[in-house]
């Protein structure tokens, strides 16, 4: 399976991060270009790809995760405002036949990411 997905995760507690909004964008050689804005499920995941296989082309894209909202939700247990805003992470594809999978690892205080499986 080709295309993009992601999942969100909430490391400070150890499970999946619902209701993260991500903006989804392409560079079109001379600028991002927001495609669509997508929201994390109860699981952290993506009701669809990311980017459908289909769809999938060599180039650069951004995942923009808005991680600072989720943890500034009621019921997030942080004695302060995060310290982390939004969290763009960018990549390239380099094979369009291949899957990319991006997780975001996040707490109030840091983040990871890494090309998944």
């Amino acid at each position: 399976m080709a295309g993009i997905s992601t999942h969100v995760l909430d490391s400070a507690s150890g499970r999946p991060a619902a209701g993260v909004r991500i903006d989804f964008s392409i560079f079109d050689g001379n600028a991002w270009k927001l495609v669509k804005t997508i929201t994390t499920n109860k699981d952290g995941r993506t009701d669809a790809p990311v980017l459908a296989p289909a769809d999938a082309k060599v180039g650069q894209y951004e995942l923009l995760f808005h991680v600072g909202d989720y943890f500034q939700r009621p019921g997030a247990n942080l004695a302060e405002a995060p310290f982390l805003d939004t969290v763009p992470v960018r990549f390239s594809i380099f094979d369009a036949k291949q899957h990319y999978h991006v997780p975001m690892l996040c707490s109030g205080w840091s983040c990871s990411t890494y090309r998944g499986s």
